[in-house]
């Protein structure tokens, strides 16, 4: 099975779920989401296979988030288009397969796929 993670080098969570997927022996694809935003239609099938609606893979507690004056939106399209243009908002890691994704938070759920 091939995995695909959305990974920060910076965050540390995201680096203990790409540990954790590696000591696993995983072949695991790793998207640094952070400097190729993901597109539009990338995060609707992510929101997809997690699930969860827009605003639950929104950082909210990211300053960008209140700066953009998301807080109030609901609309799913306005936050899909505001995390595909600052990929900073997206929650992670996110642990990709073919037909489902995880939240890896805390890093050890990555192990339920």
């Amino acid at each position: 099975m091939a995995i695909k993670i959305w990974h920060n080098n910076r965050c540390s969570k995201s680096r203990d779920a790409l540990k954790l997927l590696k000591d696993q022996g995983m072949e695991i694809e790793i998207y640094n989401y952070l400097q190729e935003s993901p597109s539009v239609d990338d995060i609707k099938d992510v929101l997809n296979k997690l699930g969860i609606k827009a605003k639950d893979l929104i950082r909210t507690k990211e300053t960008l988030f209140n700066e953009l004056g998301l807080k109030t939106i609901e609309d799913e399209e306005t936050l899909i288009k505001a995390m595909a243009e600052n990929p900073k908002l997206i929650e992670r890691p996110i642990i990709i397969t073919d037909t489902k994704a995880i939240i890896g938070r805390p890093p050890e759920l990555v192990l339920a796929l």
